[in-house]
């Protein structure tokens, strides 16, 4: 562990693969940036709540490891739900899914009522393809407390179910918490949101009937537009889903469908 935290006190970015949105599905590699130094801070000396803010600064640059080793130490001195779920979700985003499950089903045995605990527990789930335990999560979640990424979450289970219109309803009303809902990421939060389903092509076209909807045309544009870059097969639907009427009537959505956007390659 002291060659991990030594690692940490000179704090590099390093290349890393984009996990979901937190960020599920983006596949990108991060540019390699240096940053700010932290001051030293010592594991055996600082208080679980330095411990914790010293792991949560690590995990937002990257530095895992590092940031489990701080967690790991405020553990130690004070072990809480709230640790071990952020433990859960930084080996989460590393993809290590047996420790992330481990570590998020020691929150939620400590506090029941931990509804974030049961959301990762529900993307962990999820990861693994099994849908049934994800969606039973997903909604022991939202029994506690609504949220925007609990029903955004539980309709990617529907749709990856192909259950359609339920996966709708549920991305319908994660909007209607936070009109925000599938623009925002985060690196230090404490409740994963999972950005896509694999069929990420329906994904977008479902986005882009929701916003259409909405009045929002900019937006449905955008994720229309996404849509075909993914191959969306049924593309033609635009022209009779009643979402869609209004969205008809602007100049830019015919010329989007005049250029139609070529599928990017997989």
């Amino acid at each position: 562990m002291a060659r991990r935290v030594l690692l940490g006190s000179s704090l590099f970015f390093f290349a890393a693969i984009s996990w979901a949105q937190m960020s599920m599905g983006s596949g990108q590699i991060q540019d390699v940036k240096p940053v700010t130094p932290l001051p030293p801070l010592s594991l055996t000396l600082a208080t679980p709540d330095q411990l914790e803010t010293r792991g949560d600064q690590l995990r937002e640059s990257k530095n895992y490891l590092d940031a489990i080793d701080y967690y790991e130490a405020a553990i130690k001195k004070q072990s809480t739900a709230v640790l071990f779920n952020k433990v859960g979700m930084t080996y989460l985003t590393m993809g290590n899914l047996d420790k992330a499950q481990k570590a998020i089903q020691r929150a939620i045995k400590m506090d029941k009522q931990y509804a974030e605990a049961y959301n990762n527990l529900g993307v962990v789930m999820y990861l693994r393809k099994k849908y049934g335990p994800a969606e039973k999560n997903y909604r022991k979640a939202l029994a506690i407390r609504d949220s925007a990424s609990f029903h955004s979450n539980l309709g990617t289970v529907y749709v990856e179910r192909k259950q359609f219109e339920k996966g709708m309803a549920e991305y319908a009303q994660a909007f209607l918490l936070d009109p925000d809902i599938f623009e925002r990421t985060s690196r230090t939060g404490i409740s994963a949101h999972m950005s896509s389903p694999e069929d990420r092509a329906r994904f977008f076209y479902l986005l882009a009937k929701l916003y259409a909807s909405k009045g929002e045309n900019e937006k449905s544009l955008l994720y229309l537009k996404k849509a075909m870059e993914e191959g969306f097969p049924e593309i033609d639907n635009v022209y009779k889903d009643a979402e869609f009427a209004t969205l008809r009537k602007d100049q830019r959505f015919t010329e989007l469908m005049a250029q139609r956007p070529t599928a990017i390659p997989q």
